[in-house]
């Protein structure tokens, strides 16, 4: 099989995060040749690079969508894929592109997470784009892979999905050899991700100045950057909170900041099945999170951690101080998190997945 992955590559979040683990799983699988095509140089080309895999690039910061568009077709052409993966509406776009007239390439995306609607309803222009992108998936992809149950009962009979033209797989990660943690008087919560409205960390904030108040050997951290950070660090002063609150920026080394904290929370709107989460609970982290999108489908409540129904800042911090002042609790809980881990979400289990779908695709 010849496998080419078409992904933008700018950033290193979610999607590239797990466009990492699925690659570094499928270079494992036997007969298969596979290439990574990204549209941005960046990290994800670096980690992948590493570990042998082919990319090649076609940078969208000096070519116009046009153009973008012959060279993703004339790499099509060289390579001779029998599956396209992609990632996102522009590499959607550019692969459906890449295979008019061409026959014997079965086309496969994965859509990361639902559209981001925070702020307000989402505006005409946003309907009629997110209408759009999810019609040529229906149409004109042989599967279109979900992260979470959740998203497949949203999608189907939406647009024009069926279950015959969808699957479930849920994310996987890489897991740490061990989950020792360094040990210090003062427990740190920590979250991680891009500081933007979806992740609602002035939610995250809120927390930390209710559960400060109540017991002060509590530190809190994030790992990460966006637009929101200057918001958030003056909301972080207006509470008072600056000894016990620190921005961390983006980090590279992640495996350190896992092991620095006791606790996890999410505070997101809405999620698929996030890496970061996935990648705290495999350091035997326990996690709040909310009950939306697919955290019900990793977190069982009361096991691995808490999940919050609801958006109330003192329903979150009633469980962090539960697990701060329960050491017996937290221990329980993060066992449970990385065992599951373990058991379900791992990245060859993820591959093997994705590799099943694309020998279905390649025979229909």
């Amino acid at each position: 099989m010849r496998l080419m992955i078409l992904a933008s590559g700018d950033l290193w979040a979610g999607a590239e995060v797990m466009v990492y683990q699925l690659a570094s799983g499928l270079a494992k699988i036997p007969n298969l040749d596979l290439l990574v095509v990204l549209l941005n140089k960046g990290r994800l080309a670096e980690e992948l690079q590493k570990i042998g895999v082919e990319v090649q690039m076609v940078d969208e910061s000096i070519h116009s969508f046009a153009v973008l568009s012959r060279a993703i077709r004339k790499k099509v052409a060289e390579f001779s894929p029998n599956i396209i993966h992609s990632h996102r509406y522009k590499e959607n776009l550019l692969a459906w592109l890449s295979v008019l007239g061409k026959k014997g390439v079965g086309l496969v995306s994965t859509q990361h997470g639902m559209p981001e609607t925070v702020g307000g309803d989402i505006s005409l222009a946003g309907r009629l784009r997110t209408g759009f992108f999810f019609r040529l998936l229906s149409c004109c992809f042989d599967c279109t892979v979900l992260v979470s149950e959740e998203m497949r009962l949203l999608l189907i009979g939406s647009y024009g999905f069926s279950k015959n033209n969808v699957a479930v797989i849920h994310n996987g990660i890489s897991i740490p050899k061990d989950s020792s943690r360094r040990s210090a008087e003062r427990l740190v919560v920590g979250s991680a991700g891009r500081l933007f409205p979806v992740k609602d960390f002035t939610l995250f904030v809120d927390v930390a100045n209710l559960v400060v108040a109540q017991n002060d050997m509590v530190d809190f951290v994030i790992a990460g950057d966006g637009p929101q950070r200057i918001m958030l660090e003056d909301m972080v002063r207006s509470n008072g909170l600056q000894e016990h609150f620190r921005f961390l920026g983006h980090q590279g080394d992640m495996d350190a900041f896992y092991r620095s904290l006791d606790v996890y929370i999410n505070t997101s709107v809405h999620e698929g099945i996030p890496m970061s989460v996935l990648e705290a609970m495999s350091y035997g982290l326990p996690v709040v999170v909310p009950e939306v999108g697919g955290f019900p489908e990793i977190v069982k409540d009361g096991e691995q951690g808490f999940l919050i129904k609801g958006r109330q800042k003192k329903e979150y911090a009633d469980r962090v101080l539960e697990l701060v002042v329960n050491s017996e609790l937290r221990l329980q809980m993060a066992t449970s998190a990385r065992k599951r881990v373990v058991d379900f979400f791992s990245r060859d289990a993820m591959a093997q997945a994705y590799f099943d779908v694309y020998s279905r695709v390649r025979r229909s």
